[in-house]
C-alpha cells in the first residue's frame, strides 16, 4: 500500500464532496452517459466519497475500491442509497487482490490523473478484466489542441500533484500501452477531459 498517497487522499476527503458537486454540475451528464454502459460484475476504481455511485445503472453489483479509508467511510453513506449492491474495499490499484479475469467492466472517473504509476495501474486493471471486457474512463488529460493550454497544465501540475491530480497526463496513450484496444475517445472541454472506452481482446 502506498502510504504517502493514502495520506494525501485521507486529507482530501474533508473537501472532496465540494469539488465533487462542482464536477457533477459540469459533467454529470457525461458521467451518466458513460457509466450507463457498465455491464455485469463491475470494478469502480477510486470510490472517493461516493459521488459517482448515482450515475451507475440500478440493480448492479459493483465493487468500488479506494486507497483512502477516510474516503471510504464517507462513501459508505452514499453506497447505502444505491439501488443495487456496492461493495466497498480499501485497495491500491497498483496491486489488486483479485484473480485474473474477474470483472466484466472497469470504470474510472478522474482517477488516472492521480495514480502515481498509471501504466502499472492500468495493466493491473487489464489483468482483472475478462477477455472482451470493457474499461470506461472519464479523465483529465493534457490538452493537445491548444498549445498554450497544454503548457499551462504542465506548470499547474507541479503544484496540483501535491494535494490532488496531475493535469497533464497522456491517459489515452497509457491505456494503449497497458494492452487495451481503444474503441472510442471523445474530447470534452475542449480536450482537457476525455471520455474513453477500450476493450481487452
Amino acid at each position: 500500500m502506498d502510504v504517502q498517497t493514502q495520506e494525501k487522499w485521507d486529507r482530501a476527503s474533508r473537501t472532496y464532496d465540494f469539488f465533487g458537486a462542482v464536477d457533477n454540475k459540469r459533467l454529470g451528464l457525461e458521467k451518466q452517459r458513460l457509466l450507463a454502459k457498465a455491464q455485469g460484475k463491475t470494478l469502480h476504481v477510486a470510490a472517493g466519497t461516493g459521488n459517482d455511485f448515482k450515475f451507475f445503472p440500478p440493480g448492479m453489483h459493483i465493487v468500488s475500491i479506494d486507497i483512502s479509508p477516510k474516503m471510504l467511510a464517507r462513501a459508505k453513506i452514499k453506497a447505502a442509497t444505491y439501488n443495487g449492491t456496492i461493495e466497498l474495499r480499501e485497495a491500491d490499484v497498483h496491486s489488486l487482490d483479485y484473480p485474473d479475469s474477474t470483472f466484466d467492466t472497469v470504470a474510472t472517473v478522474f482517477t488516472f490523473c492521480s495514480v502515481p504509476q498509471p501504466i502499472t495501474g492500468l495493466r493491473e486493471l487489464y489483468r482483472v478484466l475478462k477477455s472482451g471486457g470493457r474499461i470506461l474512463m472519464l479523465e483529465h488529460v493534457r490538452s493537445t489542441a491548444i498549445g498554450p493550454l497544454g503548457i499551462m497544465m504542465d506548470l499547474m501540475s507541479q503544484l496540483t500533484r501535491r494535494f490532488g491530480p496531475e493535469l497533464n497526463r497522456d491517459t489515452v496513450a497509457n491505456v494503449q500501452r497497458a494492452g487495451f484496444r481503444l474503441r472510442r475517445v471523445e474530447n470534452i472541454y475542449p480536450d482537457i477531459v476525455r471520455s474513453i472506452e477500450a476493450v481487452k481482446d
